[in-house]
C-alpha cells in the first residue's frame, strides 16, 4: 500500500514511522483485562473475534476504539441505579446521551467517525434503553452499517429479558459479541434492585418480576453460548445488596460459558436522580471492588478496564469524543474511505509484536534479578494509549494501575481523578485529591511532571518517575520493580 495521510487526534501523519511518532507524542487516549491476549492463549476463531475488540481484550484497548449509537431509547425494566437522560453532555455514565438518533442518522454518523478515527473497530448499541427490547431500531441500524462498513464488529448490550426472541437474528447479522447485564441469580436479591419489569404485555413487580428476569437472563446466556456468540456479563456491585452474592454470579456465568465477567462499581450520586442515589445507597470503594475481584479468582475471567461508558460514547476507552460528532457536525452526504484504517491496522500489528517481545525480555530480566518471594508493587501510569507512558502527570484525568511481582505485570484497574494542571498551572486543591486517589500506590510513571507536584507526591510516599517517557508500560513497570526489589534483595543478602 502506498503511504497515505492519516489524521490522528488532530495530527497529520504520512507514513507508519510518522504514525509511530504521532502516537508517542500525542497518544491515543485510553483507559484492560480478559485473557492475557496472546494468540496462543485461545483457539484461532476466538482470537480473531477478540483481538481488535477493546472491551474483550486487555491488549486491544490500547489500540482500538469503540462507538455507541443511541438508537434504542425504550426499556423493559427499571433498575434502581438507572436514570436515563437524553439531552445531557455533562454526565459520564450508562444511559446518558446528548441526542437520540434514527437508524439512518446513526449509520451516517458511524461512517463519519470511521473516516476520522482510524482506531475504530467496534460499533455497539447500548441503549440508552435496551437494545433487544427496542429491536426494530437496533436491527435496522446494524443492517445499514454492515452494508457500508463490513469490517466493523457489531455488538449490543442488553438486560436479557427480550433477548431470547432475537438470538437467531444475531447470527444472521454476524453479531458475535453480546454484553448481558446480570446482577443476581437469586430472585430475592433482585427484588432490591428492580422495582418492575414489562414482560408479555404486562408490568410485573416484586418476586415475580425478579424470577422472570432471572430465568430469561439464564436462557439468554445459554442460547448465546450454544451459538458461539461471545458473552461479556456486566454486574453492578451494590454494597449491602449484591456484593457478596456476586461471587455466586461469577461462578454461575462461568459454568454457563460467559467469556468475561465485568464487575462494575455502582455509580450513585443524588444529582443523577436514581433511586439508589436519592436513598443514599453508596457505591463500593476501590479496595472493596478489588477484594471482590480477587475473591473471584478461579471463576469467570474478569474484565477490569471498563469505563461504564455513555450510550453515545466515541473513541478509545477512557476518552469520549462524542461531542465532536453530534449530528449538526455530521455532513448530509458522507462516503467511507477505508485507507486510513487499513494503514493504522498494519501499524498496530507491528507495534503489538514489538511490545510483546519487549515485555518478554523484561520478564526474563525480572526473573533473573528478583527473588520469588519479593513483595508486589502497585504502579500508576499516565497514558493516552498505545500501551506507552505518554501523558503529562498534570494532564491525566485517570491513571491505569498495574500490579507487578516476580510473576509479571498485570493490569488491576483504573482510578479517575481531575487533571491537576489547568491552563498550564497546577491547582493545589486538585493535587490533594489526586494524591488521595493514588493512596496505596508506590510509583507513578508519566511522560513529564513538575518539581512541585513531584515533591508533594514524595511527601505522601509516592515516587514519580519521568525517565521512562514513551516506553512500553510493561517494560518500564518491570524495570521499576527490579530497581526496587532487586536492590532490596541485594541489601538483605549483604547484611
Amino acid at each position: 500500500m502506498t503511504a497515505n495521510v492519516i489524521s490522528l487526534n488532530g495530527l497529520s501523519v504520512g507514513s507508519k514511522d510518522s504514525l509511530t511518532k504521532a502516537l508517542e507524542s500525542e497518544g491515543c487516549s485510553s483507559s484492560s483485562c480478559g485473557s492475557s491476549d496472546a494468540p496462543e492463549d485461545m483457539d484461532p476463531e476466538t482470537w480473531a473475534k477478540v483481538k481488535d475488540h477493546p472491551c474483550y481484550s486487555e491488549e486491544a484497548h490500547h489500540y482500538f476504539a469503540r462507538m455507541h449509537v443511541a438508537v434504542a431509547p425504550a426499556c423493559n425494566i427499571q433498575c434502581n441505579y438507572c436514570n436515563r437522560k437524553y439531552d445531557c453532555a455533562n454526565e459520564s455514565r450508562p444511559g446518558v446521551v446528548s441526542e437520540r438518533l434514527t437508524p439512518e442518522q446513526a449509520a451516517r454518523k458511524v461512517i463519519a467517525v470511521a473516516n476520522e478515527i482510524p482506531q475504530l473497530s467496534v460499533l455497539g448499541i447500548a441503549g440508552p434503553g435496551d437494545s433487544a427490547y427496542d429491536w426494530r431500531k437496533t436491527k435496522e441500524t446494524f443492517q445499514r452499517v454492515a452494508e457500508t462498513l463490513p469490517d466493523i464488529k457489531l455488538c449490543l448490550s442488553t438486560n436479557g429479558l427480550a433477548l431470547p426472541d432475537h438470538v437467531d437474528d444475531l447470527l444472521d447479522m454476524n453479531i458475535d459479541h453480546v454484553t448481558l447485564t446480570i446482577n443476581m441469580i437469586d430472585p430475592e436479591v433482585g427484588t432490591k434492585i428492580y422495582p418492575w419489569i414489562f414482560y408479555d404485555h404486562k408490568r410485573r413487580t416484586g418476586l415475580e418480576a425478579s424470577q422472570i428476569l432471572h430465568e430469561r437472563q439464564m436462557q439468554s446466556l445459554d442460547m448465546l453460548h450454544e451459538r458461539g456468540i461471545l458473552v461479556k456479563v456486566n454486574s453492578v456491585m451494590i454494597p449491602g445488596i449484591n456484593d457478596e452474592h456476586l461471587l455466586e454470579v461469577n461462578k454461575e456465568v462461568k459454568k454457563r460459558g460467559a467469556f468475561l465477567h465485568n464487575i462494575m462499581p455502582l455509580i450513585s450520586a443524588p444529582e443523577h436522580g436514581t433511586v439508589f442515589g436519592l436513598e443514599g445507597q453508596r457505591g463500593p470503594t476501590a479496595a472493596e471492588l478489588k477484594k471482590l475481584q480477587d475473591a473471584c479468582a478461579g471463576g469467570a475471567n474478569l474484565m477490569k478496564h471498563c469505563r461504564q461508558c455513555r450510550a453515545d460514547a466515541v473513541g478509545l476507552l477512557g476518552e469520549d469524543r462524542g461531542q465532536e460528532f453530534t449530528m449538526d457536525l455530521v455532513p448530509d452526504e458522507v462516503t467511507y474511505d477505508p485507507e486510513k484504517r487499513e494503514t493504522y491496522r498494519e501499524w498496530v500489528a507491528k507495534e503489538r509484536e514489538d511490545r510483546r517481545n519487549a515485555a518478554a525480555v523484561a520478564k526474563a530480566e525480572t526473573d533473573a534479578a528478583v527473588a520469588d518471594e519479593a513483595e508486589a508493587l502497585l504502579v500508576a501510569v499516565a497514558t493516552k494509549g498505545g500501551g506507552r507512558i505518554n501523558q503529562h502527570f498534570g494532564h491525566a484525568t485517570e491513571f491505569q494501575i498495574f500490579e507487578v511481582d516476580a510473576e509479571g505485570v498485570r493490569f488491576v484497574t483504573h482510578r479517575r481523578c481531575d487533571n491537576y494542571c489547568v491552563g498550564g498551572y497546577g491547582e493545589e486543591d486538585k493535587l490533594e485529591l489526586v494524591i488521595k486517589t493514588l493512596e496505596g500506590i508506590d510509583t507513578i510513571l508519566c511522560a513529564k511532571i513538575g518539581d512541585c507536584p513531584r515533591e508533594d507526591l514524595e511527601k505522601a510516599g509516592i515516587t514519580a518517575i519521568q525517565d521512562y517517557a514513551y516506553d512500553y508500560i510493561e517494560t518500564a513497570v518491570s524495570a521499576v520493580y527490579r530497581a526496587r526489589r532487586g536492590l532490596l534483595a541485594t541489601e538483605v543478602e549483604t547484611a
